[in-house]
């Protein structure tokens, strides 16, 4: 048995080891992840290793879906609402009972079957990191926004299925219908009040730590209030996070939002890397308990059950195309519409990921055919990151999209307009603040540049250093480096401290980051 210490180190280790091979091999993160943890499952000390079901959900579940929240564009969000609600919703109901009458089909139960179908019926968006980022804009983002609410309705769906079962107390459809929409009025209820109060503290609060530590004590907060009240907490946490994302500009200050977004960006890919390692040993340990007679057909349920995910989430996306264009035939409306070849590259970006693992783990100890669900649930999921992850790049090629230059150009336009408004601002906001008109002047002088760096940005959208002047930039770089590496020597002839090094080594680094090449737009 590994002590809790050596569980922390294996974890880790395996997370560091499956981001630093990802780029190598081309795989995503998070299948190797998931291989890694599956592999360390064969030593038996590691498959001692159990995570409990509810860590998933008070733990990681609050964290992931609360930074993807705020890092959703809402504009994007409300123009395709009715598109991602369908597939968020009603998609989910129908893939579920899908699967579940595939199994039903192969001898299962109804009520095995139908637990199933809910673990595996909400995508997961992230699961393929980068190859994501390949798809156009605007479909990057339905995906991201559907992932955040087929969630909620997921775990509706497995509550309501699991009570069923365990208790035998039957539900009316009435009663259905009051707990889903307990769960979505009375989840996004709470998650506005969690909204407004956190924004109420981040305008008060003025230290970057502090206002932080309240910025992670939010989806928590969200969740367990949505948990009292019997509503859905994952609806709650995406509600306060979208809500943040739009007053959050407002309040706090610069070093707090660079904390923030350096903060959440290691801890989201940390814990996202160490739960699918976590469940990737979980499965290893349930896979070994199913008896060796019934693998066969349980390998054919993997293949028909990822064959009835695609297959639905086409049929789903054509008919409803079909119904919107019937019922709403304004000229917007025909703007919005995609093509099959569009639809097409949607399933097969439906990739199934650590959420549906999730919820197949977190089925109650005894429920008949658990084990069966979770050796299912894990071979749909290796079957869309594996099969689904090597498609996906020739699909976008076959699916012919249309230069996506709108998220470049709505940049450089917003660089250009902010810049201009800045230098227009700046003999008013000299005089507020009694500058002498040589500050004034360099101050102007400075934004000019800028404007300047902007019109002869190679490709329209970069104005940084780096893409405006790259001779510049290298040169700027290569001293900065000798500065640091003086700095280091004098820290090593003792002839400063390490916090003299730490914090001019800090102001050395803003200076390579304001230089260098721009991170990647999410």
């Amino acid at each position: 048995m590994i002590d809790p210490l050596g569980v922390i180190v294996l974890v880790g280790a395996l997370v560091v080891a499956g981001n630093w091979l990802a780029p190598w091999v081309r795989i995503p993160a998070s299948l190797l992840h998931l291989l890694l943890g599956l592999l360390s499952g064969f030593v038996p000390a590691v498959r001692e290793i159990h995570l409990p079901s509810q860590v998933v959900l008070i733990l990681f579940l609050p964290v992931l879906l609360f930074w993807e929240a705020l890092t959703t564009p809402l504009r994007e969000l409300r123009r395709d609402m009715r598109v991602i609600l369908l597939l968020s919703t009603l998609l989910v109901v129908v893939t579920a009972f899908g699967i579940a009458g595939t199994g039903a089909a192969l001898g299962w139960s109804w009520m095995a079957a139908l637990v199933l179908g809910a673990a595996l019926a909400p995508t997961d968006a992230t699961a393929v990191g980068g190859l994501s980022r390949s798809l156009p804009h605007r479909n990057a983002i339905q995906l991201r926004a559907e992932s955040l609410v087929n969630d909620g309705t997921a775990l509706v769906l497995f509550t309501i299925t699991v009570g069923i079962a365990t208790s035998g107390t039957a539900f009316s459809g009435w009663q259905v219908a009051g707990l889903v929409v307990l769960a979505y009025l009375g989840g996004g209820a709470i998650g506005v009040a969690a909204g407004l109060l956190g924004t109420l503290l981040l305008r008060r609060i003025h230290d970057a730590v502090t206002s932080n530590t309240a910025v992670v004590l939010i989806p928590f907060a969200a969740f367990l209030g949505a948990e009292l009240a019997h509503a859905s907490g994952v609806i709650a946490v995406v509600v306060a996070g979208l809500m943040i994302s739009q007053t959050g500009p407002r309040a706090g200050s610069a070093q707090s939002r660079q904390q923030m977004n350096s903060f959440w960006t290691i801890m989201t890919k940390g814990l996202d890397g160490a739960l699918f390692v976590l469940i990737g040993i979980e499965a290893q340990s349930a896979v070994r308990a199913v008896p060796v007679a019934d693998v066969p057909a349980l390998l054919l349920f993997c293949v028909l059950a990822w064959l009835a995910l695609l297959l639905i989430r086409f049929a789903f996306q054509v008919l409803t195309a079909w119904m919107l264009r019937l019922v709403d035939r304004r000229p917007s409306q025909r703007t919005r519409r995609m093509p099959h070849r569009a639809r097409v590259v949607s399933t097969i970006a439906g990739f199934r990921g650590a959420v549906s693992l999730a919820v197949a783990l977190a089925v109650p100890a005894g429920f008949p055919g658990r084990d069966e669900i979770v050796f299912v649930a894990t071979g749909v999921v290796l079957l869309t990151l594996i099969v689904q992850g090597m498609l996906l790049p020739l699909a976008i090629r076959w699916g012919r999209f249309e230069p996506d230059t709108a998220m470049t150009e709505e940049l450089s336009a917003a660089q250009r307009t902010t810049t201009i408004a800045a230098l227009q601002s700046v003999p008013v906001l000299a005089a507020r603040v009694g500058a002498p008109p040589s500050v004034r002047d360099r101050i102007a002088a400075e934004y000019r540049e800028r404007l300047r760096r902007i019109d002869r940005a190679s490709d329209g959208s970069d104005p940084a250093v780096w893409a405006a002047d790259g001779d510049y930039a290298a040169l700027g770089l290569a001293v900065l480096e000798h500065k640091r590496e003086v700095l280091i020597g004098m820290r090593d002839r003792k002839a400063i401290s390490d916090t003299t090094l730490r914090v001019l080594q800090t102001r050395i680094d803003r200076d390579v980051l304001r230089l260098g090449p721009p991170r990647p737009v999410e």
